[in-house]
């Protein structure tokens, strides 16, 4: 009898809510852990997760019956509930959207070294040009105002009123 063979590789990157700086070091690798949980929960797997102040990427091997849109919705969802509870952070919250990148898997061994070294990338680029950069390299087309909302646009719309 046939069976379903599938080899599906994502880079999945979500923004906080404007970009604030809310992940906290001391508990980031918690954090890591409790996502790490739910992707195996869904039947996928791990294979690299960062998560910075204000974002976080993570590559996914990603089961044949989960779609992208539910796991993404799962892990912002339990994450975000995990972060106010366990850590006391009622205002954190994830921003409405995200990347989803595939990759082959002859790319895992780079994709997986770029989203481990962030801190390094992030002392050259910011999170905002990162994005943008791979959205023109996977030829996505966007507009930039439905973007996430970014924490200078926020600053700029007070300033402005």
């Amino acid at each position: 009898m046939p069976d379903t063979y599938t080899q599906v590789y994502i880079h999945m990157v979500f923004a906080v809510k404007l970009r604030q700086f809310m992940i906290k070091p001391s508990f980031s690798g918690h954090l890591e852990r409790y996502i790490t949980g739910i992707v195996q929960k869904k039947g996928s797997k791990i294979m690299a997760i960062k998560t910075m102040p204000d974002h976080m990427h993570l590559l996914v091997s990603l089961n044949p019956n989960a779609s992208v849109s539910d796991l993404a919705r799962d892990i912002k969802a339990c994450s975000s509930g995990y972060i106010k509870k366990a850590f006391n952070c009622n205002l954190f919250s994830w921003q409405t959207g995200y990347g989803a990148f595939s990759y082959s898997k002859s790319q895992l061994k780079q994709v997986a070294g770029y989203i481990q070294k962030q801190e390094e990338h992030h002392r050259q680029k910011s999170f905002k040009e990162e994005y943008m950069k791979i959205l023109m390299d996977f030829g996505v087309e966007y507009d930039e105002k439905y973007l996430f909302t970014w924490i200078s646009d926020v600053e700029e719309g007070e300033a402005s009123n």
